[in-house]
């Protein structure tokens, strides 16, 4: 297909996806954004990490288990409903794999939003966790579970960073970055 300039903005009804093709025709989307303005990709974007808006953001309860694929997004949470983020199955593959999550709206009266392991008591989140409250005099370090939970009432503006450093396929260690208020916890 021959290359196409355009001066003016190029409109799309229904989102744009940017594609390549193996030798057998199939088609790989590296790049696309949906009909609501919502950008995925399959690596980086002019050296920019890829964001989801759409996943975790619905205002409502969401559950759903991510893929070492989604390495290096950051992930937009609504905390408005209860969040369940499960991590990828266990697999030597996962080591490496990064999410960031950020807080935009926070985690409403009764509601969590909790990160969860696989293999109950086989994995570890290893977390450095920090009170968001303007001091630097009270992080915590806590290793004692496989579910990382932000509690009601996390105010928006919480982050939170999780790299796989270790996965044989039976047991993982997840290094965790935590910064909220109220502070989280891992059980």
């Amino acid at each position: 297909m021959a290359n196409s300039t355009f001066k003016g903005p190029i409109r799309a009804e229904n989102g744009f996806e940017q594609i390549t093709l193996n030798s057998y025709g199939e088609a790989t989307t590296n790049f696309d954004i949906d009909s609501s303005g919502n950008v995925t990709s399959s690596g980086t974007i002019n050296s920019k990490t890829k964001v989801d808006n759409s996943t975790f953001n619905t205002g409502g309860a969401v559950t759903d288990t991510l893929t070492t694929a989604q390495s290096g997004t950051i992930f937009t949470i609504n905390g408005t409903g209860d969040i369940v983020v499960n991590m990828p199955a266990l697999s030597t593959a996962n080591v490496g794999t990064t999410y960031e999550f950020f807080l935009t709206t926070a985690v409403g009266g009764g509601k969590t939003v909790t990160f969860v392991l696989p293999g109950a008591a086989v994995s570890a989140f290893h977390g450095a966790i920090q009170l968001m409250d303007g001091t630097a005099a009270n992080p915590a370090s806590d290793i004692i579970g496989d579910t990382l939970t932000l509690p009601n009432s996390t105010v928006a503006n919480a982050r939170v960073k999780l790299t796989c450093v270790t996965d044989d396929g039976t047991n993982s260690i997840w290094k965790t970055e935590v910064l909220s208020t109220p502070i989280a916890t891992i059980a």
